[in-house]
């Protein structure tokens, strides 16, 4: 009895929390909008800055379609379970501005996300860049989000990514 009120008061509190969280990071370049852009647009060169795409040198890969445009899929898989399987296509390119990527996780669980990478220009050899990612939890499972802090978990990640990525196109 004590289970089920247990677990019926979880499932009533669910009902009442978020089931979106969003991860937001951002991080200046000096270099011109257009080059920063030109750069990101290309999923493979997420190889290069990207921690979960390095946490695993022998990780399998697999590309379909033409990189840096809509359509194009990047996908891995990984005995590593920080790294795990899944794939990444660009479903959104603004020109000159940012690319837009679903995320789609097949183990160790499965579960989907999109991904935003989107620059301003601060001036003519300045860039702002934003990595921003969507995600959530359905109900019931959503009431984990209450002991699970997302924005530290992959904020974290996403600020050693920028760094990367900042270092590899100042340098």
């Amino acid at each position: 009895m004590v289970i089920g009120i247990i677990v019926s008061i979880i499932l009533v509190v669910a009902l009442f929390l978020p089931k979106r969280y969003s991860i937001l990071r951002e991080t200046t370049i000096n270099q011109p909008q257009e080059k920063i852009f030109t750069y990101i647009k290309y999923l493979k060169n997420q190889d290069s800055f990207s921690v979960w795409a390095t946490m695993d040198p022998d990780m399998k890969k697999e590309y379909r379609g033409e990189d840096g445009t809509v359509g194009f899929v990047s996908a891995w898989d990984s005995e590593n379970k920080k790294v795990g399987k899944g794939e990444q296509k660009i479903i959104r390119i603004d020109a000159g501005k940012g690319v837009v990527s679903a995320l789609r996780f097949i183990k160790p669980f499965p579960g989907e996300a999109v991904a935003q990478f989107m620059t301003a220009p601060i001036d003519a050899n300045t860039t702002k860049v934003s990595w921003q990612l969507d995600s959530g939890m359905k109900y019931p499972m959503n009431f984990m989000l209450l002991l699970m802090n997302m924005d530290k978990m992959l904020g974290g990640d996403l600020e050693k990514g920028l760094a990367n990525l900042k270092g590899k196109m100042e340098n």
